[in-house]
């Protein structure tokens, strides 16, 4: 097989989107070749099958240039791929999708949003197969429909030998209303039993009002020394953050399994969480619904009250279920399987 990937960028820096060159990794290994087309170019080191050609976001060109650059690579590489994975951007497949079906080319397209519209549903028309991780994302309902694992490294994502203090939390992800910010700051301060609470990540666009509304809302707990905010890090350098702290929160709403609920359960950390796919795996007291900051201060002091026992228990139950359900090995098996049988 041959492959074209499309995606929004290919830097290990990026805080949100670094592990998928480990995914490109992990297509490269079962593949005689992989071209990449994405928007966006950074820091990585692939394999000798590998080539990667941005569409120039990091040069600063205009939107038309990233048009123009689109089709270039659509018809400079086409005798170079058989199959295209389009990541999450269902736009590519609108622009490319017409093309790739008078070329005979196999498309699939992850897309795991809760949310959709009619465009959604062309794209799905075009893709062979659509892939989604959460039984709330809106492609679920296609006919062409896949569920897949979320494809955790758990070679890379493994808990420490060292057991973290058990009063620290993790809130790690962008300072955007989507991920809940203000509710878990807001849910801290109805805490009444002693931790240490680490809040990593920067807001989508430099200016963003509600960042600049939640880290006056943080001020106070960041004056008792019991809040710290940090800067969003690069991707690779999060396997530190889930070693070192023993609860890990996150209340994005349902309907995609953020992708850092899974690293945190392979890096042994005990999860609080409004995500309803997790229901049945993790401990019902840490389930949260994520505008209710009583029940997500509930979560909290549920965690911290765990016994040592009680936790060990839970981290490796997660860990378990990581490695089981949700491993990198075990989403290309399944990628593949889907694409075998095309």
């Amino acid at each position: 097989m041959k492959l074209l990937i499309i995606t929004q960028a290919v830097d290990t820096e990026n805080p949100v989107l670094g592990f998928f060159v480990r995914w490109i990794e992990a297509f490269a290994t079962r593949t005689e070749s992989v071209e990449v087309i994405c928007l966006t170019e950074g820091k990585h080191s692939l394999p000798a099958n590998v080539r990667v050609h941005s569409l120039g976001k990091e040069k600063g060109v205009s939107r038309i240039r990233y048009l123009l650059n689109f089709y270039m690579y659509m018809w400079r590489l086409r005798r170079d791929y058989d199959t295209v994975f389009v990541h999450m951007n269902e736009e590519y497949i609108l622009l490319g999708g017409e093309l790739w079906r008078l070329w005979n080319k196999r498309v699939v397209l992850w897309r795991n949003h809760k949310r959709g519209s009619f465009l959604t549903r062309i794209a799905g028309f075009f893709a062979q197969g659509v892939y989604y991780t959460s039984p709330e994302a809106y492609v679920a309902r296609f006919r062409n429909a896949h569920t897949m694992p979320i494809g955790i490294d758990t070679n890379f994502f493994m808990p420490s030998a060292s057991v973290p203090p058990r009063d620290t939390i993790l809130f790690l992800g962008r300072l955007d209303p989507v991920k809940k910010v203000e509710v878990f700051i807001e849910a801290l301060t109805n805490i009444a039993l002693p931790f240490r609470a680490n809040l990593y990540g920067s807001p989508t666009k430099s200016d963003s009002a509600y960042a600049k509304e939640v880290v006056v809302q943080a001020q106070p707990l960041v004056k008792k020394g019991i809040l710290t905010l940090h800067q969003g890090i690069p991707h690779q350098r999060t396997r530190a953050l889930y070693q070192t702290h023993a609860i890990y929160v996150n209340i994005t709403p349902s309907g995609s399994f953020d992708k850092t609920i899974g690293e945190a359960m392979a890096s042994g950390c005990v999860i609080v969480s409004s995500n309803t796919a997790l229901r049945g795996t993790i401990h019902p007291a840490l389930m949260v619904r994520d505008d209710d900051v009583a029940d997500v201060a509930r979560g909290i002091s549920a965690a911290l009250s765990l016994s040592a026992q009680e936790r060990f228990a839970e981290a490796q139950n997660l860990r378990t279920y990581i490695e089981k359900n949700h491993s990198m090995e075990r989403l290309m098996t399944d990628i593949y399987k889907t694409l075998e049988e095309k």
